[in-house]
């Protein structure tokens, strides 16, 4: 491969066509959903066509065309024809190679619209203001929110207008709900799943005591009820009664931890530094005798207070001893038994402040060295995260600041998330052993939950299945890219759950690369639900529709609206007849080819 690249640049010129550069698995699926969802030209940009998704993105239909470049130069992007091109995805790469590919692009041509992955997501907001029409999203970030709630085991939410939208399935279902989002959900066939379904209207009421009091209904003018001629049916299939609704929490739930047991894990946490059993009985031995001493103490001047205070003196070597003098003259302080308290007292001292020198060296130390923290024997309760990539670092850092304990797994020692977790004081386990042994170091047996989120599907379904032969009853969270495979792992395991980043993130960056905004995605088991917010311009192609127009079953709902006018959001608004106007916006729950065609719809010329 040579800097001059090589591939099926496009023969002839092309225009209007939209460029991807990447060839992960984000930009695979990213690639799918402009190909098949909008219905676009796009040209693939990968640095080797032989490897990662780069074959699979080469034998999809409709890319025009696959170039080969090693890096993102000038050159490539005018073999990829940017300067006609409508949009530009970078979603591979560093963040500073991709902010240096996206001002390249502007360069090139000002009016194209520029979607980039970055990590550091204050960083992308101030390079969004160098851009004329770019947008920076973090896949993620994207994907993190998902993986973090499938391992409390409760969906994930996305905030609009300070509301907390969610998925609720079966029995969780509310009378207060938003819209019913799937139905027919079968755990051992998630094909079956119908997003978004029908749903009967506000008018069904209506319509059933039209059909009662009809010439053909079982009641007749006056009250006389006749009895209908029977209706023979045929026996329909069973299907799954599974189903799942949109509703609205007022504040995210927490995952709050009482003080006491807190208090609990912090003691057992500290045994950590007695391992040694000769050591923790020359301690206690000597906590007993100041014990022992502190009672004669007491006893001889009956003063708690007082007490405490030359104890504590004698721990630290700084009590005042009797002079011959003062006994002699009969100004001593307690006599011979009160001497031989003090020190016994000062001698037990000598033994607790080497102890607790070398607890605070070590603690202190370990941080200053740049050495991970190992979890303790008070680490409870707690979620482990294997691979601390950059959805794995978001996913503990999530799980840290909703109160859960973590303890994270990494065996590369140059994993970009070990320095940002270990600034939180959440525990790492390091090294490359067997999963057998790293989990039980992770204190496995004490765990709540595992999230696998390595790069590898192979890796984290051995981290899976490994934890659940340690603990059967742990609940585990698998990143898998394969749909066939995540629907053995369901088939397979209970209470467990699968999440692909890429498939919930790149409708995200489909829809920013069309110029829409998704405020989240919510995991219908392996479905997606974009929740996305639309506002109505001037010469918008939505202008003049009225929710009978905008919603499509199966593929749009609207949820709510917010008028030109002002004023908050209008959750599910029942006038489904008044019309949009320039200025209203409204919020959707849709599929990622409803979105698609609610784009095409908003970009028509009024």
């Amino acid at each position: 491969m040579t800097s001059e690249g090589w591939g099926t640049p496009p023969v002839e010129p092309i225009s209007q066509h939209y460029i991807v550069c990447g060839g992960n698995a984000l930009a695979h699926r990213l690639v799918l959903e402009l190909v098949e969802h909008y219905e676009v030209p796009v040209v693939v940009l990968v640095a080797d066509r032989t490897r990662d998704h780069a074959p699979q993105i080469e034998q999809l239909d409709g890319v025009a065309a696959v170039v080969e470049y090693a890096s993102i130069t000038e050159e490539a992007l005018r073999a990829v024809s940017i300067g006609t091109a409508r949009g530009l995805a970078l979603v591979e790469g560093s963040d500073q190679e991709n902010i240096h590919a996206a001002l390249s692009a502007q360069n090139h041509n000002p009016d194209i619209r520029i979607v980039f992955r970055m990590f550091n997501q204050r960083l992308g907001e101030n390079i969004e203001r160098l851009l004329r029409n770019g947008a920076a999203l973090s896949g993620s970030a994207t994907a993190a929110p998902a993986f973090a709630s499938a391992a409390l085991g409760r969906p994930n939410s996305v905030e609009i207008d300070g509301r907390y939208l969610h998925i609720a399935f079966d029995d969780d279902i509310t009378s207060d709900r938003i819209c019913v989002v799937a139905d027919q959900i079968d755990r051992q066939d998630l094909g079956r799943i119908r997003l978004l379904p029908e749903q009967q209207g506000d008018s069904a009421e209506f319509v059933r005591l039209a059909s009662e009091f009809g010439d053909d209904g079982p009641i007749r003018p006056g009250g006389v009820r006749r009895e209908p001629a029977p209706v023979v049916e045929p026996a329909a299939e069973e299907e799954p009664a599974g189903r799942a609704a949109l509703q609205m929490l007022r504040m995210e739930p927490r995952e709050p931890i009482d003080w006491k047991r807190r208090l609990r894990w912090r003691l057992l946490d500290t045994m950590r530094f007695f391992t040694s059993a000769r050591m923790r009985l020359v301690l206690l031995t000597a906590l007993a005798a100041v014990l022992l001493a502190f009672g004669v103490l007491w006893y001889l001047n009956r003063n708690f207070g007082w007490t405490v205070y030359v104890t504590l003196l004698d721990l630290a070597g700084a009590a005042q001893p009797d002079q011959l003098s003062d006994i002699s003259s009969g100004t001593g302080t307690g006599g011979f038994w009160q001497r031989v308290a003090q020190v016994v007292i000062t001698i037990c001292g000598i033994t607790f402040a080497p102890v607790a020198t070398a607890i605070a060296v070590e603690v202190l130390g370990s941080g200053r060295r740049g050495q991970p923290r190992n979890p303790g024997a008070g680490t409870r309760d707690h979620v482990i995260v294997v691979g601390l990539g950059n959805v794995g670092t978001r996913v503990a850092t999530q799980l840290h600041g909703m109160g859960v304990p973590v303890v994270c797994m990494e065996r590369d020692p140059q994993a970009r998330g070990i320095s940002a977790v270990r600034a939180l004081g959440i525990p790492v386990v390091m090294g490359d052993g067997p999963f057998e042994q790293q989990l039980r170091r992770a204190r496995l047996k004490h765990s709540r939950a595992l999230v696998a989120v390595s790069g590898d599907d192979a890796t984290n379904l051995e981290a899976a299945l490994e934890a659940r032969h340690g603990k059967p009853e742990v609940r585990v969270v698998v990143r898998l890219f394969e749909d066939d495979f995540a629907s053995h792992f369901y088939k397979t395991l209970d209470n467990a759950a699968s999440r692909s980043v890429s498939y919930l993130a790149a409708p995200a960056f489909a829809a920013a690369l069309m110029g829409r905004e998704v405020r989240g995605t919510l995991s219908v088991l392996r479905h997606v639900l974009l929740i996305a917010e639309l506002k109505v311009e001037d010469g918008s192609g939505l202008i003049g529709l009225n929710r009978h127009d905008l919603e499509d079953p199966g593929g749009v709902r609207v949820i709510a609206v917010r008028f030109a006018h002002g004023g908050s959001l209008q959750w599910n608004f029942p006038d489904r007849t008044r019309r949009l106007a320039p200025g209203d916006q409204i919020v959707v729950a849709a599929t990622r080819s409803g979105l698609a065609r609610l784009n095409t719809v908003a970009v028509e010329e009024g």
